[in-house]
């Protein structure tokens, strides 16, 4: 970030460090999507984040596109600015290991079911005794006081259990999945807003504690947000689901040469958009300026707006809508994403070299602070890259310490 971009309150003379986290050590025995996401978090936040990996390394490491074994374009998204540490857990050595390094660790994140955390000898109750200080989080697939607190659980089941997938069914001929790991992704992301705030405390009180972030949970919690409707009123009558949303006719609309996605939203935008178009008797025939009668009326507006958007092409829509101000989008395909204007323009995509991988193309962190700037500081580690490093940190001798 330059300076033009700094808050006017920022002081000009202070020394920047990588992130807010700098100075927090995390170790991360999570793997897949979930864990990795939620720790990548806390990595670009500046922590230092050691990834403890089996000998036969992160699944990850195999799904995706990859130009090497075990260093695929998945695993690449999900683990930069971290440390890789192959300890096996099911050894004595493997495990001494990992108690030396949980004694200094200020956070201890998995998403393994508790049981095969706790046969492994770290469980919250073990860690605790190891470091009582600790942040200890287990994201796990359901909280622990429910029955279900021992299954598996991924992405699809998590998704078909917290009502995604029937709601993706709607108006089709069967449930559908979502085309994202939407569930890992944005549990993985509220793990990372529970540990900052575990962190928050300790840092006021002194005190570690344990954190769950259970996946159902999590992601019913956040699908309900606009969707439990009448449940929210015990007793009363209707289905729940936004209806604006799901049955009130939003989609993209069709135009002369392609299509585009746009959102009239208030009295104002329709009221601009009909008379753009000449239409403005649609205005009264469906009452839009009464907000109750535009949501009565909301599915034949928006069969309107595609009967209208026919007329143009896509760029033709685009420059009204700007003019008239209402939100629009062509729509862009995954290859196209890197050449998106404003994306380009704010250097969301950038393109580094990989040790083993060579020129690879990432996304820098999102977030932007004033005062401690975000910043790719290492690239993806190979499968026990920074073992040695790690450990001799540690105090354990692995024969190649510094003396």
């Amino acid at each position: 970030m330059n300076a033009a971009h700094l808050p006017a309150h920022s002081p000009s003379n202070v020394t920047h460090v990588d992130g807010p986290l700098a100075g927090i050590r995390v170790l991360d025995l999570t793997s897949v999507v979930l864990g990795p996401m939620c720790t990548q978090v806390l990595a670009d936040f500046g922590a230092d984040v050691v990834k403890i990996e089996a000998p036969e390394g992160d699944m990850m490491r195999s799904n995706g596109v990859s130009r090497h074994p075990g260093m695929s374009s998945i695993y690449l998204a999900l683990n930069r600015n971290k440390r890789s540490v192959v300890l096996d857990l099911k050894s004595e050595p493997g495990r001494q290991a990992l108690t030396k390094l949980l004694a200094s660790a200020d956070v201890f994140v998995h998403n393994m079911r508790v049981p095969a955390i706790e046969k492994l000898g770290f469980g919250y109750e073990a860690a605790r005794a190891i470091n009582p200080h600790l942040v200890y989080c287990a994201a796990t697939g359901f909280g622990q006081d429910g029955p279900d607190r021992h299954r598996p659980a991924f992405d699809d089941i998590i998704q078909a259990s917290c009502g995604l997938v029937a709601i993706n069914g709607i108006d089709h001929d069967e449930p559908e999945f979502t085309g994202s790991l939407i569930a890992d992704k944005t549990t993985g992301m509220a793990a990372a807003n529970a540990i900052l705030a575990a962190l928050l405390y300790r840092e006021r009180s002194g005190q570690g504690q344990y954190v769950e972030v259970p996946m159902l949970e999590t992601m019913t919690s956040f699908m309900l947000a606009e969707h439990l409707g009448p449940m929210t009123f015990p007793g009363a009558d209707g289905e729940p689901g936004y209806a604006r949303l799901l049955r009130g006719g939003r989609r993209p609309a069709r135009t002369r040469d392609g299509w585009v996605c746009m959102l009239p939203y208030t009295e104002r935008h329709w009221y601009s958009f009909f008379a753009m178009a000449g239409r403005s008797d649609l205005f009264e025939r469906y009452d839009v300026g009464n907000r109750h009668s535009r949501n009565a009326n909301i599915r034949q507006i928006y069969d309107a707006l595609r009967a209208i958007t026919l007329t143009k092409t896509t760029a033709e829509w685009l420059a009204i809508c700007a003019e008239i101000d209402i939100p629009v989008t062509p729509i862009y395909a995954l290859e196209a994403l890197p050449a998106h204007p404003h994306l380009k323009a704010v250097g969301l995509f950038e393109e580094t070299v990989h040790p083993s991988e060579g020129v690879i193309r990432q996304m820098r962190p999102t977030a932007r602070f004033g005062l401690t700037p975000l910043r790719i500081r290492r690239h993806a580690p190979s499968l026990g890259e920074h073992t040695n490093e790690v450990l001799c940190e540690a105090g354990i001798d692995v024969g190649t310490c510094p003396k």
